[in-house]
């Protein structure tokens, strides 16, 4: 399995553009593609059928045909933490049946992102999180920074998490949240010092953040590298 685990510095702070910003660049070097973002909490009934936006929002933005089931296996009805919302439900998450969801969907593709729920340690089960979905899949993690007060705290305890998990911090998006942020340059010169790794873009605020637009934004050859798959060479 070769891809990415995305992360961020909290919710609400742009994973799922990021995630489809990747998926979108990787498509386009004729990779097969596939976005997951396998534990999804906030759903809306469209038309009878119950729908999360950021599963249809990676669905689309991957290249290998992926049905909502398969880009969101664990997808829940409230906007929530994710073991509050099962206990809404009268659910219980499985965490190695999630794992195998994700496992099989990743055989279609040459590159999966999957991306977390939340920020990094958010809980799933208990004795299980978040962190622990990241160490199973081992995959190198790919750090979104949402650009706003409080963030550079966020982001190296953040970074601090993954690493002591034995996981790689491959690199770090920074995502603008906060348009009007006050030193902003000074603000990235030290991401980029106390996250030790490399910045694979920086996306303004976008209306609206589409996937390609995104993409313009992200250096897509620096992911490829992380991921160990040439551009248009199939993996086995």
């Amino acid at each position: 399995m070769k891809g990415l685990f995305i992360t961020g510095t909290d919710t609400e702070i742009g994973k799922t553009c990021v995630t489809a910003g990747l998926a979108h660049a990787l498509a386009q070097t004729g990779l097969r593609v596939a976005a997951l973002k396998p534990v999804a909490a906030g759903q809306e009934c469209v038309e009878g059928v119950w729908v999360n936006e950021d599963v249809r929002q990676l669905r689309d933005a991957g290249n290998v045909g992926l049905t909502d089931r398969d880009v969101g296996p664990w997808q829940l009805r409230a906007a929530c933490a994710p073991h509050v919302a099962a206990r809404l439900e009268g659910r219980s998450l499985v965490p190695q049946a999630l794992l195998a969801e994700v496992r099989r969907v990743a055989q279609r593709a040459d590159i999966t992102l999957v991306e977390g729920v939340g920020g990094f340690c958010v809980p799933l089960v208990p004795g299980w999180d978040t962190a622990d979905l990241a160490r199973e899949l081992a995959l190198p993690v790919v750090l979104v920074v949402g650009l706003r007060l409080g963030c550079l705290s966020h982001a190296f305890l953040t970074a601090e998490a993954v690493r002591a998990r034995g996981l790689v911090l491959a690199g770090w998006v920074a995502n603008t949240v906060d348009a009007a942020m006050p030193h902003l340059p000074d603000q990235i010169t030290a991401l980029q010092d106390g996250l030790a790794a490399p910045c694979w873009g920086q996306v303004p605020r976008l209306a609206p953040p589409h996937r390609a637009a995104v993409a313009a934004h992200l250096d897509a050859a620096a992911v490829l590298r992380a991921c160990g798959v040439a551009a248009g060479v199939p993996g086995p």
